[in-house]
């Protein structure tokens, strides 16, 4: 079993690194999020080490090697207990990872399945039963620094937060551009709001301090 691998970029794909080692070269499978962070770190032709899960892809009558790299071993443990999750098989975790890990271990903890929505291929049943699986069990991941994890990441996790409760408002017939103020507003006085409910709630509470501050 390939552990890990260290070699010479010579192509960097959607999400895929080829390596040659050693006059051979490899095709490497990278999960998005960490793809990004190895281009921002890596010049062209650099060298690089990544951290492999290997598995066995079963085809008719055969078996296909993959590996599939991380930059570290806390990356691959996580890697590993996601697709621990029924249904969640290496393919569907390597394209469901968009988001930095410890923004999707922040969400699984928090059951913020809006976030886990967010991922390509995880819908509303499987992002239930990814909390139901793992809530309670990737604290430690959800620690991990990472520059995109600080900023990008968080505010895409916020937009999603943003767009499901400006829809409930426009059902209850609010204008989307009133509801977008109301809904920012909401986020800029309470940061810490989690779901589009505790946002809405948020929003209630401001309208009721408004109305009696003018009576």
């Amino acid at each position: 079993m390939i552990s890990r691998i260290r070699g010479t970029v010579r192509t960097i794909g959607e999400m895929q690194v080829l390596l040659e080692v050693a006059g051979i070269t490899y095709e490497v499978l990278v999960p998005p999020s960490i793809l990004r962070v190895i281009q921002e770190r890596q010049d062209p032709f650099a060298e690089v080490e990544l951290v492999t899960f290997h598995y066995q892809q079963l085809e008719v009558g055969r078996g296909i090697p993959v590996l599939i790299g991380f930059l570290n071993d806390i990356e691959r443990e996580f890697f590993s207990r996601f697709i621990s999750v029924s249904g969640v098989g290496p393919r569907a975790a390597l394209k469901a990872l968009t988001q930095p890990i410890p923004v999707i271990a922040q969400a699984i903890d928090d059951g913020n399945l809006s976030v886990l929505r967010s991922l390509p291929g995880i819908g509303e049943q499987r992002a239930r039963e990814i909390v139901a699986k793992l809530q309670g069990k990737v604290g430690k991941y959800a620690l991990m620094h990472t520059k995109e994890a600080s900023t990008e990441a968080r505010a895409e996790g916020a937009s999603a937060l943003e767009e499901e409760a400006v829809a409930v408002l426009v059902q209850l017939e609010y204008k989307k551009a009133e509801a977008k103020q109301m809904v920012r507003a909401a986020l800029e006085r309470n940061p810490r709001l989690k779901t589009s409910e505790d946002v809405l709630n948020e929003v209630y509470r401001q309208q009721r301090l408004a109305v009696a501050s003018v009576t």
